[in-house]
């Protein structure tokens, strides 16, 4: 390793430049290959404090030696203990005040270099010093932020102190866990005077066919030095094994302390491309150089994809016709809070994509970087959305407007007049290079913070009590348009107009990108369309209100409807079946988050369809990949019928049709363990048309998919103990599923994801804990604590079962069982060897697994 004078001379000199510590970095340039080093890690060795109050303190930098030693991503709140005497909006965790500091050397020669540090997410109220010097704030957690260190870092050898101070006092400014701190990963940026900015190029296909796709690169150049400079701008295309396949050169000049974007246009032969099924990657190599010595060199990955969106036949992605199965999720990930490693995101990820989705909505703020580099690289579409309130606050307790002027509930209103421009340009430099991304959301439900709108649809009668919501849950429209409009003219404005409001964030969004189209979540669609709201954006993303599509489609068929948020019922998949021009669904939710809770402790977390707050399956998980994969399946749930929500029929083993969108199906049980007698209902879910039931081989009939209106084969039975069988299929393709009566365990199933991690302190291994009987059959009835050791290197990150209502905290090594199983997950240090996981259950065996640090 090279000491950092002579990383500063030799980059004057040479084309090779020595990496420092873990880095991102840029390669591919003339044979023989160099490295070359722009991003450096800075994640690791921070100091963090919690502040006892939100005063700024005087003197910057602080005082640290005695502080915690953190390595980001860091979530506080995720560390502490659950409480009723939190919110349940922000699921019963506390925020505060936190103040983290790096000490460090200064990487570059200030003469001829510049250096950049960029935040990916901190949340939230966030304010920068370099040595004592206010580099900015930021205020909204959720989008990226930079700052230019180099004229505020020391000379010579002193050292740089690097302050963030963090305010997420107002703990409960969201209506979801948001975390709180430097959550999101850190890098440091260092150029040349000349070079390309951070977020500095836009890569779009504009032309795609089976023999070419052009390439158009526009590529923003910088000039800080003291002289006008002539350089080489050349960018070349390499495909997923690193062969060159395009590639152009041009000399151009800069005068001093200017910019100036230049604008490539290359040509990929027989291209490969992007889709859900193969997301197959490129890479743009930009390289400015200077007398054949490398300046600066900046990699944008991206994928040839073509996106197509129409009213009457709906999406097309490459020219294919694609329905897109989505689920909204929100930022959290169980626990670890929101501070979420890559690698739990891609087991949750796997797990979505193996029951047929294809696509997430960002649900109701820009993720990080990582998270959509995850779904380039899997073929997961994303929409991508940016704010949750515009001009007027929501009730962080129970959503709609704002009815409460307390302090910890005050939230991004407070800043969206000065930041919302701001805040929605840099997230959209970040993401619009990346493949995933195919629609830009401005909003989630914004109408519910205009009262007039909802007034104007004739559901609501008293304008003395907004939060009633008389019909509007359970009828479809009941006005005309007409009758709506000429109401919301009559109905009092406050001081902002949505639709003014949508049209200007709009066109925020249409000057840095118009190769997608903007949504918006609307949720009184009705006053929305005769509005212009509607209008504002290019597609109208419906949420709950499908009852209104058909009278929506009759009377504005020129505006392009679709679904961007719903129950998830077979209802709204058939709204995509039936009408082509509505081509997506977004189910609330794919995944358990933590908040959205009132008053209801300990529940704590909810509203997921597919996979619990750890990460394991539930039962929707089965009915999903039922109706979305083309594969034989089979599954079953089990109800007891009172908590069911059905009524008993007076015929034995009638299906239920009346009651066929009752949310328990979601989570039914995935047991056969009842009293003797008692009266269960049985749902099958399966994609074949027939399906037969037996208990211990006695056939209990047979139902076709025309008597299950929503996609559920359903039996009322009395428990009999022993093996429940669903079957079904054709032509000697049998397929079945079973579900036995357990006793009591004896044993446990121990497994793990990975058995061989990377030694960067960012890799991780998740563990799982099921219970099973002396015969083997999962017990998923009876619980049990079970403890983890762990020796070698490798950090535990935490413990969860699932449960909404555990409220444990997350950062120990015991966990009782929930449903039999749990989860532990361990993360890498920097160091290398085995690392030995014990899991111990009172009189059960214990259990090891070895893993490997490399």
């Amino acid at each position: 390793m090279k000491s950092n004078k002579f990383l500063k001379n030799h980059r004057k000199f040479s084309l090779l430049a020595l990496l420092i510590i873990p880095v991102i970095f840029l390669s591919f340039t003339d044979s023989p290959k160099k490295q070359f080093t722009r991003e450096i890690d800075f994640n690791f060795d921070w100091k963090f404090e919690l502040q006892k109050d939100t005063v700024i303190p005087a003197i910057i930098p602080m005082k640290d030696k005695h502080w915690r030693n953190v390595r980001l991503p860091h979530d506080w709140s995720v560390e502490m203990a659950f409480d009723s005497i939190y919110e349940g909006a922000t699921g019963y965790l506390p925020g505060g005040v936190g103040v983290y500091q790096k000490h460090f050397k200064t990487p570059i020669d200030k003469t001829d270099e510049n250096c950049y540090i960029l935040f990916d997410g901190v949340y939230n109220n966030a304010t920068f010093w370099l040595n004592g010097e206010l580099l900015g704030e930021n205020p909204y957690g959720y989008s990226p932020v930079y700052f230019d260190l180099t004229d505020k870092l020391n000379d010579g050898s002193k050292t740089n102190v690097l302050t963030v101070h963090v305010d997420h006092s107002r703990y409960a400014d969201s209506r979801w866990y948001t975390g709180s701190g430097i959550y999101r990963n850190v890098k440091l940026v260092t150029t040349n005077k000349l070079h390309i900015p951070i977020w500095g190029t836009y890569l779009t296909t504009p032309e795609i066919t089976s023999d070419l796709a052009k390439v158009n690169i526009e590529i923003k150049i910088k000039n800080d030095s003291k002289n006008s400079n002539t350089f080489s701008l050349s960018t070349k295309i390499l495909n997923q094994t690193g062969k060159e396949v395009a590639s152009f050169t041009e000399d151009a000049t800069l005068n001093t302390n200017t910019e100036n974007t230049f604008k490539q246009i290359l040509q990929v032969k027989s291209p490969e491309l992007w889709d859900c099924e193969n997301p197959y990657m490129y890479k743009a190599i930009t390289t400015v150089t200077q007398n054949g010595t490398l300046i600066d060199q900046y990699t944008t990955p991206f994928g040839i994809r073509s996106l197509k969106f129409d009213v009457n036949s709906g999406f097309f992605l490459n020219g294919k016709s694609t329905d897109v199965k989505g689920v909204c999720i929100h930022h959290d990930a169980g626990l670890v809070g929101a501070a979420v490693p890559k690698g739990v995101w891609k087991r949750r990820l796997e797990k979505l994509k193996a029951c047929g989705v294809n696509a997430i909505r960002t649900a109701h703020n820009p993720y990080s970087e990582e998270f959509l580099d995850l779904c380039d690289e899997m073929g997961i579409l994303v929409q991508n959305e940016f704010f949750d309130e515009l001009d007027y606050a929501k009730d962080k307790r129970k959503n709609y407007h704002d009815r409460h002027d307390d302090y910890i509930t005050r939230g991004y209103v407070e800043h969206f007049q000065k930041w919302g421009k701001s805040d929605l340009t840099r997230t959209m430099l970040r993401d619009r290079n990346h493949p995933s991304v195919f629609q830009w959301s401005i909003g989630n439900e914004i109408e519910w913070t205009y009262l007039h709108y909802r007034y104007a649809t004739g559901f609501w009668k008293d304008p003395n009590d907004p939060q009633n919501s008389g019909k509007y849950w359970g009828s479809g429209p009941i006005l005309s348009p007409d009758e709506i409009k000429k109401r919301y003219d009559a109905n009092e404005k406050g001081d902002y107009i949505l639709t003014e409001t949508a049209t200007k964030v709009n066109d925020w969004v249409k000057a840095l990108d118009t190769t997608r189209p903007t949504t918006a979540n609307l949720v009184v669609p009705q006053t929305s369309l005769v509005s212009g709201y509607a209008d504002a954006v290019d597609i109208a993303g419906f949420s709950y209100r499908n009852k209104d599509i058909p009278w929506a489609l009759k009377h504005f068929p020129d505006t392009h409807i679709t679904i961007n948020e719903n129950p998830g019922t077979w209802d709204d998949w058939k709204q995509v079946i039936e009408n082509p021009g509505v081509f997506s669904i977004f189910m609330w939710t794919g995944i358990d988050y933590m908040g959205e809770r009132h008053g209801d402790w300990p529940q704590k977390s909810g509203w997921g369809d597919l996979l619990d707050l750890a990460g394991f399956k539930y039962q929707g998980w089965n009915y999903f990949k039922s109706i979305w994969v083309n594969k034989p399946h089979i599954s079953i749930g089990t109800l007891p019928i009172a908590k069911s929500g059905f009524k008993q029929k007076a015929i034995s083993g009638q299906q239920l049709p009346e009651n066929s969108n009752a949310y328990n199906w979601r989570d039914s049980n995935m047991h056969w363990n009842y009293e003797d007698g008692e009266t269960v209902v049985v749902e099958v879910c399966s994609n074949y048309t027939i399906v037969e039931l037996l208990i211990n081989g006695r056939s209990l009939g047979r139902r076709s998919m025309s008597e299950s209106p929503d996609r559920l084969f359903r039996w009322t039975i009395p428990f009999e103990a022993g093996t429940l069988t669903a079957r079904t299929g054709f032509d000697g393709q049998e397929i079945i599923a079973e579900l036995h009566t357990t006793s009591k365990p004896v044993d446990f199933n121990f497994t793990t994801d990975n058995v061989l991690l990377k030694a960067d302190a960012y890799d991780v291994a998740h563990l799982e804990i099921q219970l099973v009987d002396i015969i083997g059959h999962p017990v998923k009835t009876e619980e049990t604590e079970i403890e983890f050791d762990i020796e070698g290197p490798a950090k535990l990150l935490g413990v969860d079962n699932g449960a909404r209502d555990n409220v444990q905290g997350f950062q120990t090594n015991k966990i009782t069982t929930h449903k039999g199983r749990c989860l532990a997950i361990i993360q890498s240090t920097n160091k290398k060897g085995d690392i030995k996981i014990t899991a111990k259950a009172k009189g059960l065996n214990d259990k090891t697994i070895i893993i490997s640090s490399k």
